[in-house]
């Protein structure tokens, strides 16, 4: 995992911050990479950088442990286990807006993005349990998420990816989700890129 950097780049409001988030293993050639960062470009103001591509840490049963032991009763060690899982919810806090790419593998996400879920989706941090049942604790954000995939369409049956994420991101408040789709990349060619950088034109700043 690439440490998180800060950028400034120029845009329409200096004042909001985007976490731009890439999950693909391929630097070079990547679609998604290269979808992400025109989306990121758009918007400009200031850039919370994370790239996933050598992955997450699993999460273990000490970090279990860690997380379920009271905030005020976890020694040093079960704070250290947590760290880094708290740095990357700070990030989602500060953003205004998540982008976030993401390649279709094998109906789903990449197993880094997946990582980087476990590690955000907190009880009493990003979201709580009430009476009437869980409530997302990031309100007021956007994310919008660059996909592509070879061969599965963005939507179908066999698209588990995108309801996932739209699910996932609700959960912890996050509700406002826009996609870009460049699916079915090996069936549609340049096409399928084209029309996603045509939806990124269109997109809302």
């Amino acid at each position: 995992m690439r440490a998180e950097t800060k950028i400034i780049l120029p845009g329409k409001d200096l004042t909001m911050t985007t976490l731009h988030i890439d999950s693909s293993a391929r630097l070079q050639g990547s679609v998604t990479r290269d979808l992400s960062s025109q989306i990121v470009a758009k918007f400009g103001g200031s850039v919370i950088r994370r790239d996933l591509r050598d992955a997450l840490p699993q999460i273990t049963e000490d970090w279990v442990n860690a997380n379920f032991t009271p905030a005020d009763q976890r020694d040093a060690v079960q704070i250290d286990t947590l760290a880094l899982s708290d740095a990357l919810i700070e990030e989602l806090k500060a953003a205004d807006t998540i982008v976030i790419g993401v390649p279709v593998y094998n109906f789903g996400i990449p197993t880094a993005l997946k990582a980087w879920i476990d590690l955000v989706a907190r009880a009493g941090v990003t979201f709580k349990y009430t009476d009437t049942g869980p409530v997302g604790l990031l309100d007021g954000k956007r994310a919008i998420l660059a996909v592509a995939s070879g061969g599965t369409q963005v939507g179908s049956d066999i698209d588990f990816a995108t309801g996932y994420l739209r699910h996932v991101l609700g959960f912890i408040g996050i509700h406002d989700v826009e996609i870009i789709a460049a699916d079915r990349v090996m069936a549609k060619g340049a096409e399928a890129v084209a029309t996603a950088q045509d939806a990124i034109g269109k997109l809302a700043a």
